[in-house]
């Protein structure tokens, strides 16, 4: 996780809401087998677009607060912010390609 961050529900809305940068957001658990599935993908984006969108993860067991308020009912699920609002998201393992073409997208 070199450039991933963890963010949590102490730092989410300094690191997410507020942040200048489109950020991609992984809500993920340790027991969930597709969320160490797409994990490595997610650190592949974070070192990719370093500079350019801020890539982290959420422990939804250690983080109950932020898992409520975007209603994460199944995991992993990646949530793009912009400006802090949700403008785009994917539930499931999603093809690489998938998701940076949906960076890209926010980007522009």
């Amino acid at each position: 996780m070199a450039n991933t961050q963890e963010f949590t529900d102490a730092n989410f809305e300094e690191e997410v809401l507020k942040s200048d940068l489109p950020v991609l957001v992984d809500f993920w658990a340790e027991w969930c087998g597709p969320c160490r599935m797409i994990g490595p993908v997610v650190e592949e984006l974070a070192d990719e677009y370093e500079g350019k969108v801020k890539v982290g993860k959420v422990d939804v067991d250690n983080n109950p607060q932020v898992s409520v308020n975007y209603n994460i009912r199944s995991i992993p699920a990646i949530y793009i912010f912009k400006g802090g609002e949700v403008v785009d998201q994917v539930v499931g393992v999603v093809p690489k390609n998938q998701l940076v073409k949906q960076l890209e997208a926010q980007m522009a």
